[in-house]
């Protein structure tokens, strides 16, 4: 008799591992942090980068789509770095700030909001190009930024809009004034 409950309990205590095993050792899909869209994210301290890429059409100018969220009861001052054209026309790091008050969402890119214009960027679509996003003292992250293409028809509408030029008039509203001339005296 005892022999059939000892048989018993190891078999139901077998099944039951054989069945709920992979729970126990495999890991679980649901624990590891992905990003569900096309872009990257990051969390530098209390700010949070979500769903950052960048569209171009020439792979030199290119809209930064991406959403920044102020967790921090402070304001904060990010700082967004990319390897591109700087604005005196040199290749080198390109600095952008933007202000963020407390517990601030700011979106950059969407149809309904402004872009943010990296320029020079040398990348094409497909490729990924590092942005740093760093605040205050605390350690930036890197971001591998996937950089696409407008032919996707949610991407179409947000590619870069050239940055404006300005062209001289052919009829200027300053009218230069002469100068004065010396005169002799009688």
């Amino acid at each position: 008799m005892r022999a059939r409950i000892a048989t018993t309990v190891i078999v139901a205590a077998s099944l039951l591992l054989a069945t709920t095993g992979c729970s126990f050792f495999a890991p679980q899909s649901t624990l590891k942090r992905y990003d569900p869209s096309d872009g990257v994210g990051a969390a530098v301290g209390q700010v949070k980068v979500r769903n950052a890429l960048l569209l171009t059409s020439d792979g030199q100018l290119a809209s930064f789509l991406v959403s920044f969220i102020n967790d921090s009861p402070k304001p904060v001052d990010v700082l967004v770095q990319y390897d591109g054209t700087t604005a005196d026309g040199t290749r080198g790091k390109v600095d952008t700030r933007i202000q963020l008050t407390a517990g601030e969402v700011k979106t950059f890119g969407s149809s309904t909001t402004p872009q943010l214009i990296f320029t020079g960027i040398n990348t094409n679509a497909g490729s990924l190009l590092p942005v740093f996003v760093q605040y205050g003292t605390l350690t930036g992250e890197q971001l591998l930024v996937p950089v696409l293409d407008g032919s996707l028809d949610e991407y179409s509408t947000l590619l870069p809009t050239p940055l404006p030029t300005t062209t001289p008039s052919a009829n200027p509203s300053v009218v230069p004034v002469p100068s004065p001339t010396a005169t002799t005296a009688p």
